[in-house]
Protein backbone atom coordinates (compact mmCIF):
# COMPACT_ATOMS: atom_id res chain seq x y z
CA UNK A 1 0.00 0.00 0.00
CA UNK A 2 1.03 3.70 -1.13
CA UNK A 3 2.73 5.31 2.40
CA UNK A 4 0.59 7.48 4.29
CA UNK A 5 3.21 10.33 3.66
CA UNK A 6 2.78 9.89 -0.10
CA UNK A 7 -1.36 10.06 0.10
CA UNK A 8 -1.12 13.20 2.13
CA UNK A 9 0.46 15.51 -0.41
CA UNK A 10 -0.84 19.01 -0.57
CA UNK A 11 -2.77 20.84 -3.30
CA UNK A 12 -3.05 24.09 -3.84
CA UNK A 13 -6.55 24.31 -3.77
CA UNK A 14 -9.06 26.30 -1.26
CA UNK A 15 -7.88 26.57 2.33
CA UNK A 16 -10.48 26.14 5.16
CA UNK A 17 -10.82 27.26 8.77
CA UNK A 18 -12.08 24.57 11.11
CA UNK A 19 -14.91 26.39 12.82
CA UNK A 20 -14.13 26.71 16.82
CA UNK A 21 -17.40 24.83 17.65
CA UNK A 22 -19.31 21.35 16.64
CA UNK A 23 -22.64 21.50 16.77
CA UNK A 24 -23.70 18.21 14.44
CA UNK A 25 -26.94 17.66 12.88
CA UNK A 26 -28.95 15.51 13.90
CA UNK A 27 -29.35 11.81 12.09
CA UNK A 28 -31.11 11.90 8.94
CA UNK A 29 -34.49 9.66 8.72
CA UNK A 30 -34.57 9.43 5.49
CA UNK A 31 -33.59 6.54 3.57
CA UNK A 32 -30.44 8.38 1.59
CA UNK A 33 -27.67 5.89 -0.55
CA UNK A 34 -24.92 3.59 -0.66
CA UNK A 35 -22.01 4.76 -3.06
CA UNK A 36 -20.87 2.91 -5.73
CA UNK A 37 -16.92 1.61 -5.57
CA UNK A 38 -16.05 4.14 -8.12
CA UNK A 39 -17.66 6.81 -6.75
CA UNK A 40 -16.02 5.53 -3.06
CA UNK A 41 -12.34 5.88 -4.75
CA UNK A 42 -12.90 9.23 -6.69
CA UNK A 43 -13.74 10.60 -3.27
CA UNK A 44 -10.57 9.03 -1.62
CA UNK A 45 -8.26 10.14 -4.37
CA UNK A 46 -10.04 13.82 -3.67
CA UNK A 47 -9.46 13.18 -0.28
CA UNK A 48 -5.84 12.26 -0.73
CA UNK A 49 -4.96 15.71 -2.07
CA UNK A 50 -6.82 17.82 0.39
CA UNK A 51 -5.18 20.44 2.53
CA UNK A 52 -6.87 18.90 5.50
CA UNK A 53 -4.68 16.22 6.21
CA UNK A 54 -7.61 14.64 8.46
CA UNK A 55 -9.84 14.23 6.00
CA UNK A 56 -8.53 11.06 4.17
CA UNK A 57 -8.16 9.31 7.51
CA UNK A 58 -11.32 10.36 8.73
CA UNK A 59 -13.07 9.10 5.57
CA UNK A 60 -11.22 5.91 5.73
CA UNK A 61 -12.43 5.07 9.70
CA UNK A 62 -15.70 5.82 8.29
CA UNK A 63 -16.12 3.66 5.65
CA UNK A 64 -14.41 0.51 7.48
CA UNK A 65 -16.43 0.87 10.98
CA UNK A 66 -19.82 2.61 10.14
CA UNK A 67 -19.23 4.89 12.71
CA UNK A 68 -21.25 7.91 12.87
CA UNK A 69 -19.72 11.35 12.71
CA UNK A 70 -20.52 12.20 16.38
CA UNK A 71 -18.85 8.74 17.40
CA UNK A 72 -15.70 9.21 15.45
CA UNK A 73 -15.40 12.51 17.80
CA UNK A 74 -12.88 9.33 19.68
CA UNK A 75 -9.57 9.71 21.82
CA UNK A 76 -6.95 7.40 21.69
CA UNK A 77 -7.64 5.52 24.17
CA UNK A 78 -10.36 4.37 21.81
CA UNK A 79 -7.99 2.72 20.07
CA UNK A 80 -6.96 -0.37 20.93
CA UNK A 81 -3.65 -1.12 19.11
CA UNK A 82 -3.03 -4.46 20.22
CA UNK A 83 -6.81 -6.10 19.62
CA UNK A 84 -6.92 -4.28 16.30
CA UNK A 85 -10.21 -2.39 17.76
CA UNK A 86 -12.00 0.92 18.24
CA UNK A 87 -14.65 1.34 21.92
CA UNK A 88 -17.36 3.71 20.75
CA UNK A 89 -18.16 6.01 23.67
CA UNK A 90 -21.02 8.59 23.07
CA UNK A 91 -23.69 7.41 20.72
CA UNK A 92 -27.45 8.25 19.24
CA UNK A 93 -28.56 5.30 21.04
CA UNK A 94 -27.89 3.11 24.06
CA UNK A 95 -26.96 0.11 22.02
CA UNK A 96 -24.33 2.16 20.11
CA UNK A 97 -22.53 3.71 23.55
CA UNK A 98 -19.51 1.71 24.49
CA UNK A 99 -19.72 -1.09 21.23
CA UNK A 100 -16.59 -2.19 20.01
CA UNK A 101 -15.68 -2.30 16.44
CA UNK A 102 -13.03 -4.77 14.96
CA UNK A 103 -10.25 -2.85 12.72
CA UNK A 104 -9.49 -4.40 9.17
CA UNK A 105 -5.88 -4.93 8.06
CA UNK A 106 -6.51 -1.11 6.00
CA UNK A 107 -8.29 0.88 8.48
CA UNK A 108 -5.59 -0.12 11.28
CA UNK A 109 -2.81 0.43 8.85
CA UNK A 110 -4.26 3.96 8.52
CA UNK A 111 -4.70 4.55 12.46
CA UNK A 112 -1.24 3.66 13.07
CA UNK A 113 0.15 5.72 10.38
CA UNK A 114 -2.07 8.44 11.52
CA UNK A 115 -1.27 8.22 14.94
CA UNK A 116 2.30 8.26 13.88
CA UNK A 117 2.37 11.49 12.32
CA UNK A 118 1.78 13.20 16.01
CA UNK A 119 4.82 14.33 18.42
CA UNK A 120 3.66 13.09 21.20
CA UNK A 121 0.37 11.47 21.24
CA UNK A 122 -1.35 10.81 24.45
CA UNK A 123 -4.21 8.32 25.68
CA UNK A 124 -6.69 11.65 26.39
CA UNK A 125 -5.78 13.32 23.18
CA UNK A 126 -8.66 13.27 20.49
CA UNK A 127 -7.48 11.07 17.06
CA UNK A 128 -8.92 14.03 15.32
CA UNK A 129 -7.92 17.07 16.81
CA UNK A 130 -8.50 20.46 16.47
CA UNK A 131 -6.14 22.04 13.94
CA UNK A 132 -5.88 25.12 11.22
CA UNK A 133 -3.79 25.12 7.96
CA UNK A 134 -1.96 27.43 6.23
CA UNK A 135 0.36 28.38 3.39
CA UNK A 136 4.01 28.00 4.59
CA UNK A 137 5.51 31.79 4.08
CA UNK A 138 5.65 33.46 1.03
CA UNK A 139 6.88 30.43 -0.89
CA UNK A 140 4.06 28.38 0.27
CA UNK A 141 1.27 31.00 -1.20
CA UNK A 142 3.43 30.60 -4.90
CA UNK A 143 3.22 26.51 -4.66
CA UNK A 144 0.54 25.82 -2.36
CA UNK A 145 2.36 24.32 0.27
CA UNK A 146 0.54 24.09 3.48
CA UNK A 147 1.49 23.60 7.07
CA UNK A 148 -0.55 23.12 9.94
CA UNK A 149 -0.84 25.37 13.11
CA UNK A 150 -3.24 26.09 16.02
CA UNK A 151 -2.83 21.86 16.89
CA UNK A 152 -4.94 21.61 19.96
CA UNK A 153 -5.39 17.70 20.44
CA UNK A 154 -6.96 18.41 23.79
CA UNK A 155 -10.29 19.65 21.47
CA UNK A 156 -11.95 17.50 18.76
CA UNK A 157 -11.77 18.60 15.28
CA UNK A 158 -15.06 20.87 14.61
CA UNK A 159 -15.88 20.60 11.29
CA UNK A 160 -14.83 19.30 7.97
CA UNK A 161 -18.04 21.15 5.89
CA UNK A 162 -15.45 23.36 4.00
CA UNK A 163 -12.85 20.30 2.98
CA UNK A 164 -15.89 17.58 2.70
CA UNK A 165 -17.30 19.96 0.01
CA UNK A 166 -14.39 20.47 -1.50
CA UNK A 167 -13.38 16.99 -1.54
CA UNK A 168 -16.98 16.02 -3.33
CA UNK A 169 -16.77 18.82 -5.51
CA UNK A 170 -13.39 17.54 -7.15
CA UNK A 171 -14.51 13.81 -7.16
CA UNK A 172 -17.85 14.87 -8.95
CA UNK A 173 -19.73 12.77 -6.27
CA UNK A 174 -22.68 14.70 -4.31
CA UNK A 175 -23.45 12.66 -1.60
CA UNK A 176 -24.12 13.19 2.73
CA UNK A 177 -21.19 12.24 4.76
CA UNK A 178 -23.75 9.96 6.53
CA UNK A 179 -23.75 8.10 3.09
CA UNK A 180 -20.96 6.18 3.59
CA UNK A 181 -22.39 4.84 7.17
CA UNK A 182 -25.07 3.01 4.62
CA UNK A 183 -22.25 2.34 1.84
CA UNK A 184 -20.33 0.60 4.96
CA UNK A 185 -23.29 -1.32 5.82
CA UNK A 186 -24.45 -2.07 2.95
CA UNK A 187 -20.88 -4.24 1.90
CA UNK A 188 -21.35 -6.05 5.21
CA UNK A 189 -24.93 -7.00 3.49
CA UNK A 190 -23.31 -8.07 0.25
CA UNK A 191 -20.54 -10.13 2.14
CA UNK A 192 -23.67 -12.47 3.51
CA UNK A 193 -22.84 -11.03 7.19
CA UNK A 194 -25.67 -12.65 9.52
CA UNK A 195 -28.15 -9.79 10.89
CA UNK A 196 -27.19 -9.68 14.58
CA UNK A 197 -23.83 -9.07 13.98
CA UNK A 198 -24.10 -6.22 11.49
CA UNK A 199 -26.72 -4.28 13.99
CA UNK A 200 -23.63 -5.16 16.81
CA UNK A 201 -21.44 -3.22 14.80
CA UNK A 202 -23.62 -0.22 13.61
CA UNK A 203 -25.31 -0.29 17.22
CA UNK A 204 -28.87 -0.32 16.20
CA UNK A 205 -31.36 -2.04 18.89
CA UNK A 206 -33.72 -2.65 16.29
CA UNK A 207 -34.11 -5.13 12.52
CA UNK A 208 -36.22 -1.56 11.30
CA UNK A 209 -33.44 0.24 11.68
CA UNK A 210 -31.56 -2.31 9.83
CA UNK A 211 -34.47 -2.23 7.24
CA UNK A 212 -33.09 1.66 6.55
CA UNK A 213 -29.40 1.00 5.79
CA UNK A 214 -29.18 -2.44 4.09
CA UNK A 215 -30.28 -1.71 0.70
CA UNK A 216 -28.64 -4.65 -0.27
CA UNK A 217 -30.84 -6.51 2.05
CA UNK A 218 -33.69 -5.45 0.19
CA UNK A 219 -32.53 -6.72 -3.22
CA UNK A 220 -32.10 -10.02 -1.57
CA UNK A 221 -35.37 -10.49 0.13
CA UNK A 222 -36.45 -9.66 -4.14
CA UNK A 223 -33.98 -12.68 -5.27
CA UNK A 224 -34.89 -14.41 -3.13
CA UNK A 225 -38.73 -14.12 -3.92
CA UNK A 226 -38.02 -14.25 -7.60
CA UNK A 227 -36.53 -17.85 -6.78
CA UNK A 228 -40.16 -18.96 -6.00
CA UNK A 229 -41.25 -21.68 -8.33
CA UNK A 230 -44.50 -20.63 -10.12
CA UNK A 231 -48.14 -21.63 -8.74
CA UNK A 232 -50.49 -20.39 -11.56
CA UNK A 233 -51.83 -23.30 -13.20
CA UNK A 234 -50.91 -23.51 -16.86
Amino acid sequence: MESYENKCRWNSGEGHLIEPDFHPLPEPEDIGRALSWDEVNRLLDAAINSRSRSLFPALMTYLHTGVRAAEARMRWDQVDFAQHTIRVGRSKTKGGEGRVIPLNDEAFDILVEWHSRFTDPQPNHFVFPSERYGFDGNAGRLHGAVKVYALDPNKPMASMKVAWTGCRKAAGVWCRLHDLRHTFISALGEAGVPESTMKAIAGWMSAKMLERYSHTRQQAKRDAVNKLPRRRPD
